[in-house]
């Protein structure tokens, strides 16, 4: 098969469509005919040699996909060569072919395109783990989720709204912002223009967000403090905004606050198995029914990887960015 490698970290000109070995299921696995996979800021990363791939997976980047099931390696039941599904990688799906866990499938959605399913498992595990798993968002709660207009963002705003939450974001364009209130967001606050934390206050007569859902770390770890409403819940899963900050935990216990930060890649089988079965307990059915869909900027061949990291680099896109093996379909 072809895959894209990484045979030595860099810019995205680092990133080859290289013939590779097959891979082989092993127990408990599924091998899955790629249709398309979907780019993720963590791929970026592992391109520039700063997030290497937990022991045994593969070494190719990919965190989602969606295609065919080719095989069934030994112990798997549920699943039949054939099945169109979408799967939570920890890599690979950069790839014409990938093993995954059986635990880490799920069903392409009824009313979803194939192709357009891999925009999905890796924002909405991440989504529902982070704000609904941890942070129990409630009806009636208020939602600040920065990054509006990323696929972790499009996904935040349609399920925090589908379960009756208000949803404030933060974007750096007019387009951005326009695009997250077609899909539901009540608050849009331009990050170049505005400050975040006056407008939250604002928007909810002082209280604040009860949660926000952070992808920058650093950079606003405090405003995020001072954006909490008493009894907020900060779920920060990046750090686009730097690694290290100064906490004023003074602050967190006036607010009686909580800060809980998560990633997916490195997580166990186990819990990662249990997202993705909450996964299609919840969300599934928000899907079927049109509550709920992938946002798509664009789709690319895979072979043209490095343009699409240049795109999410520059943060040239709204939803996610998908690759298209030659052959999918």
């Amino acid at each position: 098969m072809h895959a894209i490698t990484i045979p030595e970290p860099g810019g995205p000109e680092a990133l080859v469509w290289d013939e590779v070995p097959d891979p082989v299921p092993g127990e408990g696995e599924v091998l899955v005919e790629v249709v398309a996979s979907a780019v993720n800021r963590a791929d970026i990363l592992q391109r520039q040699g700063f997030y290497q791939p937990p022991p045994g997976a593969s070494p190719y980047p990919g965190l989602e996909c969606s295609g065919r099931i080719a095989e069934l390696g030994p112990g798997v039941s549920g699943w039949a060569v054939g099945d169109e599904v979408c799967a939570l990688l920890a890599g690979g799906g950069y790839a014409e072919k990938v093993a995954v866990p059986a635990g880490q499938l799920l069903p392409v959605p009824d009313g979803v395109d194939l192709k357009q399913a891999a925009a999905l498992p890796e924002v909405v595990c991440t989504v529902w783990s982070n704000v609904f798993m941890v942070a129990h968002l409630h009806p009636g709660e208020t939602l600040l989720a920065h990054g509006g207009s990323s696929g972790i963002g499009t996904m935040a705003i349609q399920l925090a709204k589908a379960v009756g939450a208000r949803v404030a974001v933060t974007a750096g364009t007019k387009e951005k912002l326009d695009r997250c209130a077609e899909l539901g967001a009540d608050l849009l606050i331009n990050y170049r223009e505005q400050d975040f934390v006056a407008e939250i206050k604002q928007a909810t007569d002082g209280a604040g967000a009860d949660v926000i859902l952070d992808n920058m770390g650093a950079k606003y770890l405090d405003r995020n403090i001072q954006a909490l409403a008493v009894n907020g819940r900060l779920a920060i899963i990046g750090l686009q905004g730097g690694a290290k900050g100064e906490l004023n935990i003074a602050a967190l216990l006036n607010k009686r606050a909580a800060i809980s930060a998560t990633s997916l890649r490195a997580r166990p089988l186990s819990e990662k198995a249990a997202i993705v079965a909450a996964v299609r307990e919840h969300v599934w059915p928000l899907l079927a029914a049109g509550h709920v869909r992938p946002i798509v900027d664009r789709e690319l061949p895979m072979a043209e990887a490095a343009e699409a990291h240049r795109v999410v680099e520059a943060s040239g896109h709204i939803g996610k960015v998908l690759l298209v093996p030659p052959v999918a379909g």
